[in-house]
């Protein structure tokens, strides 16, 4: 079939288009959009004369060609990049061409497999820092979305600072929402006024960003002027402030705090999602719930997890999966064409916004039976075989697939060990609303009531 440039597309509302829906509810209307339209669909936001037109891409063929075969034609390069990238600097989720080549090879090393499972006692150690604040928790009841968040920040603190992890967790539980809202809100305004304009918005986000940096900044300084300190230290800011390319390049000031940000930001937010969903999942499925802490009591029987018992935990693995498949924390991906290309039979012109959607690719019927679903044996080894290698891509994929991958299954899975070796669970609220800003989030309670058991 030849290539059309009539690709199809909600109508929308004849002065914004689909502003108000894409703002308002951005992930039942992609959903909508790949249901009613297909899976190349064309849409528009904002008033006559400061409309923007978008494309959105749903199949797998469709994610591989923009995230991996033709990875090099769709560049990080957007309004809401923009935002994101004046917001939390330069690091690896910003950076493009020369500099994000230069990034990788600095920082790849400190995420090898081996170096990454040498922070498991880091995680076990605030995870069971964590199920002893469940204990005392009031009638037995916690919000997982937010209690996964705190410990997340906590533990990737610890990790990137070593002792001085009070402060910056702290500091970044508190701001990193309103920098994440202030960039979600600018980078889809039709109309962008001036950061330095004193509104009530740019005062939080800009306000939210300060306080960011100088937090990674003050930690970064006092470290350095301690000097090389002690040799065998292993926290992430020492190792990224050693790294050096084969020509002795090193990172200077400005992106090794670049980098402690992004880390910061990018590891906790998005571990915390996959870890709250994946609790609230198995509190309302008593039968997965009953399997996953078979298998936790069994194998972390009255001692603290390793790196190995990774392997040893494949069912909590699927249950992680199946949770990153039905919220995945990075929901929407965002990339501009630079020439143009066809994607299953359209043309997509040069210079046009894509965005990719793992939430809506997660659960496409001609991919998953039964989509809604919640079954974490979609993901024994056969399974995963048998399937579309982009049907699921929580951690992206192609040459800029997350460098953290391994460091976030680690966590995810050895801490859903530890809780539900400790405790059962159950459901408070079963329903639970969902906002997209630079991550998924929850944005509703997430309740859950824990009780001490196994």
């Amino acid at each position: 079939m030849a290539a059309t440039t009539a690709v199809p597309g909600p109508a929308g509302n004849p002065l914004v288009g689909s502003l108000f829906d894409l703002t308002r509810r951005p992930l039942r209307t992609y959903l909508a959009a790949r249901r009613d339209h297909g899976d190349v669909v064309r849409l528009q936001a904002g008033p006559p004369g400061l409309r923007v037109e978008f494309y959105a891409i749903f199949s797998p063929d469709g994610v591989q060609q923009v995230l991996g075969g033709e990875a090099a034609n769709f560049r990080k390069e957007s309004a809401f990049y923009d935002e994101l990238r004046t917001s939390v600097g330069n690091g690896l989720l910003t950076s493009q061409d020369a500099d994000y080549q230069r990034q990788r090879r600095l920082i790849q090393p400190l995420f090898t497999r081996r170096r990454v499972d040498g922070y498991a006692d880091v995680i076990a150690q605030e995870a069971q820092s964590l199920t002893e604040r469940w204990r005392a928790a009031p009638d037995g009841v916690v919000d997982a979305a937010e209690e996964m968040s705190r410990y997340t920040m906590r533990a990737v603190a610890r990790i990137l600072f070593g002792a001085d992890v009070e402060e910056a967790a702290e500091v970044v539980h508190h701001n990193f929402p309103l920098l994440g809202e202030y960039v979600k809100e600018r980078g889809f305004a039709p109309v962008r006024f001036p950061r330095t304009w004193p509104t009530p918005g740019n005062r939080r986000g800009l306000g939210a960003q300060r306080a960011l940096y100088e937090v990674c900044d003050r930690i970064i300084a006092e470290r350095a002027a301690r000097g090389s300190g002690d040799e065998d230290a292993d926290d992430l800011l020492t190792l990224l402030g050693r790294a050096r390319g084969e020509d002795g390049e090193r990172l200077d000031p400005a992106e090794l705090r670049d980098q402690v940000l992004v880390f910061l930001v990018a590891g906790h937010e998005t571990t915390a999602t996959s870890l709250a969903f994946a609790l609230h999942l198995l509190a309302k499925h008593p039968e997965q719930r009953k399997l996953a802490q078979e298998e936790a009591r069994t194998v972390l029987a009255g001692r603290a997890p390793t790196a190995a018992d990774l392997e040893a935990l494949p069912y909590l693995t699927r249950v992680l999966k199946e949770a990153m498949r039905l919220y995945p924390a990075a929901s929407l991906v965002g990339r501009r064409a630079v020439d143009e290309t066809v994607v299953d039979g359209y043309v997509i012109p040069a210079g046009a916004q894509v965005v990719v959607a793992p939430l809506v690719t997660h659960r496409h019927p001609d991919h998953w039976a039964d989509p809604e679903r919640f079954d974490p044996d979609r993901f024994l080894p056969e399974e995963e075989k048998a399937r579309h290698r982009y049907a699921w891509f929580p951690f992206g994929g192609g040459p800029r697939a997350c460098i953290g991958q391994h460091f976030s299954m680690l966590e995810s899975v050895l801490t859903l060990g530890v809780l539900l070796r400790d405790f059962e669970v159950e459901a408070v609220d079963r329903r639970v609303a969902l906002a997209q800003g630079i991550t998924l989030r929850a944005a509703s309670p997430m309740r859950i009531r824990v009780t001490a058991g196994g």
